[in-house]
């Protein structure tokens, strides 16, 4: 199987899903493959006075089940195979939740660190302007991903709003409270992560203080410590892009959160009660009841999956564990909550921010909360009895349970059978 096309690591999960179920090869071809990706060269002129051009994407993947949604992620190394990866997910994640959408995602291939804050607006504008044709709040639904934000998801609706003549909060999801923006969006992905965990702790045999490590520190992974520190746990360790932390007996998530938001590395916080340094490929061997991988894809692998000390994986990224991984981490006894579940919360709030600009009329935090806990508790609950029912691990009842719905859906639009004598 090979690394260099993700896509084809995902189609490995839609083929066990089906192994499960009696469902018509309608709909295997129909999921095989992107309905539509389109690739474009986005042009902005620099504060320098010069052009520069960067590629971008928009996949929408399948919206058999409603118009398709997903995020917008900005990063040097995307490429067409993961977008249209990333667009898989997020079919089966809406069809997890029961949401009334299908899969998408966009990327650009750029590192936003490098650009102003004008440059990013220009090109984030540019973005809206060459994919205009294919979004729209009854077709395709953006949101922010990998390095954006809800300033850039203002900016976005803003320019569609601006090319179709009147306000369109509908189009984009993740803006800001003030133009539209759902209360309980900055921390929902890692919130239903969290309402995951909690409701799912006993079947899971947990104890009643955790210690946590987190792979990734950014937005999600900062979130998911506060919660689980709130609820009276402890994080151990975490890691960002420059190195790791760890500290046995809890380390300060106040501090970690700190250093991040004035711009620094949570290595900035080495000395500071008790913490140490920690070479950042040794994270996922710490010994720990939960470790939740919040940052890229493919952290967790054949070569340090071994490794691995914690009783569950709390998939707050995307595709953090490959199928290689995955298997070891079977025979080892380690339970997964995967990304199409765990990690949710996101895409459903951001489900509940276009329903409230739909009818114009926006809810109160604690009912955000409720909304999302419910939504997450039923769904985590359906997908444990898959699970145990069919004697499958976690990421495939998830994949039985979203299959199943998306096979409805396209089966009820008719197959083979319906039209051969």
């Amino acid at each position: 199987m090979s690394q260099d096309n993700p896509l084809e690591n995902a189609l490995v999960r839609l083929d066990e899903a089906a192994s499960h179920l009696d469902i018509d090869a309608d709909v295997i071809e129909k999921l095989k493959f992107a309905r539509e990706t389109t690739k474009v060269r986005l042009m902005i002129r620099m504060d320098d006075g010069s052009r520069k051009s960067f590629i971008a994407w928009r996949c929408r993947y399948d919206d058999t089940r409603g118009p398709t949604k997903g995020g917008i992620r900005y990063h040097p190394e995307s490429t067409a195979e993961e977008v249209e990866t990333l667009a898989f997910w997020m079919t089966f994640k809406c069809a997890v939740m029961n949401l009334p959408y299908g899969g998408g995602k966009g990327a650009i291939q750029v590192d936003p660190r490098k650009l102003s804050k004008a440059e990013l607006e220009r090109l984030s504008r540019a973005y809206i302007q060459a994919f205009a044709r294919i979004l729209g709040p009854d077709r395709d639904i953006p949101a922010p991903d990998v390095y954006t934000n809800s300033m850039i998801m203002g900016w976005m609706a803003d320019e569609y709003s601006q090319m179709v003549g009147q306000s369109s909060p509908a189009v984009i999801t993740g803006k800001p409270i003030a133009l539209g923006g759902s209360l309980g969006r900055d921390d929902a992905t890692a919130r239903g992560g969290f309402y995951l965990v909690r409701h799912l702790a006993a079947d899971l045999g947990l104890s009643e203080e955790l210690h946590v490590t987190i792979q990734g520190f950014g937005n999600a992974g900062q979130h998911m410590a506060k919660l689980m520190t709130s609820d009276g746990h402890k994080i151990v360790a975490v890691s960002d892009s420059e190195g790791a932390v760890y500290c046995a007996s809890g380390l300060d998530v106040a501090a970690l959160i700190h250093a991040k938001q004035n711009g620094r590395s949570v290595l900035a916080t080495v000395g500071h009660g008790g913490h140490e340094a920690l070479a950042a490929e040794d994270l996922v061997g710490v010994a720990c009841d939960v470790l939740v991988p919040a940052a890229m894809e493919d952290m967790i692998h054949a070569r340090n999956a071994g490794s691995v000390k914690a009783k569950l994986i709390v998939e707050l990224a995307n595709g953090p564990v490959t199928p290689e991984a995955d298997a070891i981490l079977e025979k080892m006894g380690v339970t997964i909550l995967p990304d199409i579940l765990a990690n949710a919360g996101g895409v459903t709030v951001s489900y509940f921010e276009w329903v409230q600009n739909r009818q114009c009329y926006y809810w109160e935090l604690e009912e955000i909360h409720s909304r999302l806990r419910v939504i997450m508790e039923r769904e985590g609950r359906a997908i444990w009895n898959v699970a145990k029912d069919k004697g499958v691990t976690m990421r495939t009842a998830a994949y039985v349970h979203a299959l199943l719905r998306l096979s409805q859906a396209i089966e009820a639009h008719g197959t083979q059978s319906d039209f051969v004598a």
